[in-house]
């Protein structure tokens, strides 16, 4: 039994289905005043950048640095760990006309300023109507009969996810959605989200931000008016558990206080593949 093939994990595999049971779910207020001063810096410099875009490169790095047991998915009773680490980021793509997404390949090793300009170029590209294969596969299930859709998703889960085939013609594949979603619902106000897994995407964590508001806190005895930003997350118990959860909180308040090295590659660091677990 190999590193990620745990007792627990094994049987979590066997008790719980593809994540409609074994979901699990934390919230975390994050101090994000140091980081909100180094993005009105940047963006004084002429870079557009958002806290989205931070928030994907701090979690990208949490994950890959913090807690690499995390980067994997379940396939016919076995955890596998990915090769990669990409990030799937949902974009709106218009007033009232849903929202695409976007997988930002090997993002822990990505500077935040061009993982940045690549999601709002591809974000425009989207909205121009040149979403990816993947991305578009939404359009395709609208138009099979709805008796079939359930059958058909199902049918092409079990191929790409469970047999590990790829369906290139589709852009389907197990890593299809990459190792987690990031999800902003701050944009509509929103401080809190519980939200779904994606059964099909076979990713580990959705995890959702919400409002940034100054709030009144206790620092050193005394109370300080901070920028704080919520975050939910939405875990697959089958693979993360409490301890995964508290050592991906700790990278996360880590890089949310040097926002700095976000804008460093950390070259070290993937040359030592600390990145890149394997089945």
């Amino acid at each position: 039994m190999d590193q990620f093939n745990t007792p627990w994990r094994v049987t979590a595999a066997a008790i719980y289905t593809t994540p409609t049971d074994s979901r699990v779910y934390g919230t975390l207020d994050i101090d994000v005043t140091d980081a909100k001063r180094f993005l009105d810096k940047k963006r004084g410099s002429g870079v557009k950048i958002t806290m989205t875009h931070l928030a994907t490169a701090v979690l990208a790095r949490a994950v890959a640095f913090d807690v690499p047991e995390m980067n994997c998915f379940i396939r016919r009773g076995r955890v596998v760990g990915r090769e990669r680490l990409d990030v799937m980021v949902p974009v709106a793509i218009g007033d009232g006309e849903g929202v695409s997404a976007i997988l930002i390949r090997d993002a822990h090793a990505r500077t935040v300023t061009s993982l940045a300009e690549e999601i709002r170029q591809r974000a425009e590209e989207n909205r121009a109507g040149t979403e990816s294969k993947t991305a578009q596969n939404k359009y395709l299930l609208n138009r099979i009969p709805w008796p079939l859709r359930r059958p058909v998703f199902r049918f092409l889960k079990w191929i790409t996810v469970e047999m590990g085939i790829e369906i290139k013609a589709l852009g389907l594949s197990a890593n299809s959605f990459g190792s987690f979603v990031v999800s902003d619902i701050g944009s509509f106000g929103l401080n809190t989200g519980m939200t779904s897994l994606m059964p099909a995407a076979k990713v580990p964590a959705v995890i959702v931000l919400g409002k940034i508001e100054e709030k009144v806190v206790v620092r050193k005895g005394e109370m300080v008016i901070r920028t704080v930003l919520p975050l939910t997350g939405t875990f697959d118990h089958r693979i993360v558990d409490g301890l995964q959860i508290g050592k991906l909180a700790r990278g996360i308040k880590r890089n949310f206080r040097k926002p700095e090295w976000l804008d460093e590659v950390p070259t070290e660091d993937i040359e030592k593949g600390l990145f890149s677990p394997r089945d």
